[in-house]
């Protein structure tokens, strides 16, 4: 038997979101932002498109899902007509009666027995009478009703009908799974009922004084297991039934006064008679006790025409879609995700909305299951993974930009550093580069994209490139600008955009490399890698380049090879250090600030450090402090607009890092 072999790119088949494409829908709102978790709210809020262009829906669209699902129950039931339709029935049992008592009396006139049809007349005056007498409440003339001796059979049948129906409306209503199991209850099951509720108030009890329970949760399911499916729990069977008593009072308080004063009444009754009313009460109070999280005052807008124990079940479902409806809407759902019930999201809102929830929590889980993220007390932040993916993909879309439109007046050097060994690693191949390929690892590329097939096409993201050991080595500092101006501006997305995404190729293509970062406003600090998509802007006023360029001639002392500061920035000077070390602010900038950092380029002209500047949307008779840093440095002046910024640097550096 022949061994088959089947090619398939990783994650084919997986229902899993790809976390790298949820950092990339993100990263441009954090960057903005430099809040990841308030970045990750509104992107599972507002959803997203998988990489397949399937529709995730967000935490808004479910819940305006549920909003509408809560409107369309409320039409659909309510209790009002169905009180008035049980009175209806048992005026047309009365009706029924009346009419069996003319009937007897006009059969016993009809016999010529005149005392005959004095005792007949004498017998519907009576039941009449009493009848009359009866009070008008639906609730108590039920109960005077059943001590009444009907003359009519059928409407003595129909009476009993009616009160067990009621009496099954009443006990669904309080516990849904009865209504499965109980026709018009039995002595025996009305007393293993009563039992439930006093062994469960038992538990409940003993739970909140912290006792050992008696009975056993597993001794009262076995005996009691089937008022509660799915139950695994004490909590479980609360929760379950105070859902419940909570719908039914939220039933109750969807009628008018009268009327709920009049079912209350009918209620009462019916679990009187069915010797129901204390154990039920006592199990009413600790339900209470144990879900005080419930609204046990709320009221359910119920418009429609159900039965009792339907318009409770769409209380308890409005209920539990009004819970799911605020707790998808709160602020901060998001970072809760994991916690949402899905189960209940399906018996409400349905697969598709299940499914939708599922996706948003596995996208949320999957940026810490794969490592881009980091949670600590502080919140979430991108892990030095999810920054090198954030750097790569900043680089790729850098690349890709070079190729389709190249810095204009500049040849970019194609020519491969070959000044040490080959490696025996390989790595993608970058849009614009020499090609000098790793051809096993091209083809296998290829094959598990489109399968052992003949002729084996190659595509460009199949295409991997030999690695050599690099004999050059540099060392760059880039100096980024926080001042106000860059982020009202626009300029500081796209300036850490530029960083990591060279910060990323340095680290890729040139291991030996050193680079260093620096952030300055009123003063200079230096930043890890890691820091630089939180990055914010400093709220004191001044660009203070006289300390970044000290602080980054720090940075490179010792340092071999090319050594060169990289500053981004979309202003003059306007701060220095004083004698004292303390910054010091002149807006329009003093002619100390600018010769005191004129001092701090010479002596880093001095140590052989070029310094080149990329001023953002600036005319050059706005900036001419950079010329004469050119001037003084040898090092070049790039006047670009924030959109091309990242292309010139990468150019720059590419050209002349190959030049060295």
């Amino acid at each position: 038997m022949g061994v088959r072999y089947g090619f398939r790119r990783p994650g084919d088949g997986d229902d899993d979101d790809d976390a790298a494409h949820i950092l990339e829908l993100l990263v441009d709102d954090y960057f903005e932002s430099a809040d990841l978790e308030a970045a990750i709210e509104r992107l599972l809020r507002e959803g997203f498109e998988t990489p397949d262009g399937e529709r995730v829906e967000g935490l808004r669209e479910l819940t305006e899902r549920a909003r509408r699902r809560r409107a369309e129950l409320e039409a659909q039931a309510g209790v009002s007509p169905e009180l008035e339709r049980y009175r209806q029935r048992l005026a047309e049992i009365e009706a029924r009666e009346d009419q069996a008592i003319s009937e007897l009396l006009e059969r016993a006139e009809r016999s010529g027995d005149a005392r005959r049809a004095e005792l007949t007349r004498a017998l519907g005056d009576e039941r009449t009478l009493q009848r009359q007498l009866m009070s008008d409440s639906f609730a108590e003339r039920l109960g005077e009703m059943q001590d009444y001796e009907f003359v009519s059979s059928e409407a003595r049948e129909d009476f009993e009908a009616l009160m067990g129906e009621l009496e099954r409306e009443a006990l669904s209503t309080y516990f849904e799974a009865a209504k499965d199991f109980l026709g018009r209850a039995d002595p025996a099951e009305l007393a293993r009922l009563r039992e439930m509720m006093d062994a469960l108030s038992t538990m409940i009890e003993q739970d909140r004084r912290s006792e050992t329970l008696d009975p056993s949760f597993e001794s009262f399911m076995e005996r009691f297991g089937d008022y509660f499916p799915g139950a695994q729990s004490l909590q479980d069977v609360v929760r379950q039934m105070a859902e419940r008593a909570a719908a039914a009072e939220a039933m109750f308080n969807s009628l008018s006064g009268q009327q709920q004063s009049e079912l209350r009444g009918l209620f009462d009754r019916l679990m009187s008679n069915m010797e129901l009313n204390f154990s039920l009460a006592r199990l009413g109070s600790n339900l209470r006790q144990a879900a005080p999280d419930l609204d046990w005052q709320a009221s359910a807008r119920l418009r429609g025409d159900s039965s009792f124990s339907e318009a409770t079940a769409r209380a308890e479902e409005l209920a539990e879609l009004g819970r799911l409806e605020q707790f998808l809407s709160r602020s901060g759902a998001a970072r809760a995700l994991p916690e949402v019930d899905v189960e209940a999201l399906r018996r409400h809102l349905g697969e598709d909305a299940a499914r939708h929830v599922r996706r948003l929590q596995r996208a949320l889980s999957a940026l810490e299951d794969d490592g881009f993220v980091d949670r600590s007390r502080e919140g979430l932040r991108l892990s030095a993974k999810g920054v090198r993916q954030v750097g790569a993909r900043a680089l790729r879309d850098l690349f890709a930009q070079l190729r389709v439109s190249p810095v204009v007046g500049e040849h970019r050097d194609l020519t491969l550093e070959r000044g040490g060994d080959r490696e025996e690693t390989a790595r993608a191949h970058e849009p614009g580069e020499a090609l000098s390929l790793h051809l096993a690892r091209t083809v296998r590329n290829a094959l598990a994209r489109q399968g052992p097939v003949l002729p084996l096409r190659l595509a460009p993201e199949d295409f991997e490139v030999e690695e050599y050991e690099s004999m050059r080595r540099s060392a760059t500092v880039f100096a980024i600008d926080l001042s106000l101006s860059m982020a009202m501006r626009g300029n500081l997305v796209p300036a850490k955009k530029m960083v990591l995404a060279l910060s990323e190729l340095i680290r890729q293509r040139y291991p030996r490399d050193a680079v260093s970062l620096i952030g300055f406003g009123e003063m200079a600090r230096e930043l890890r890698v890691t820091d630089i998509p939180a990055l914010t802007i400093d709220y004191q006023y001044g660009t203070n380049l006289q300390h970044a360029l000290a602080l980054a001639r720090h940075l490179l002392d010792g340092e071999r090879g090319q050594r060169q500061v990289i500053v981004v920035t979309d202003g003059e000077p306007t701060a220095h250090l004083d004698d004292a070390g303390e910054p010091i602010f002149h807006w329009p900038p003093v002619a100390e600030t600018l010769q005191r950092t004129m001092a701090e380029v010479l002596r880093c002209t001095r140590a052989g450090i070029t310094i080149n500047v990329f001023a953002l949307d600036i005319e050059r008779t706005q900036f001419p402090f950079v010329e004469q840093i050119a001037r003084v440095n040898a090092g070049r002046t790039f006047y670009t607009s924030v959109d091309d910024l990242g292309r010139y640097v990468l150019d720059d550096w590419m050209r002349h890092r190959h030049a060295v």
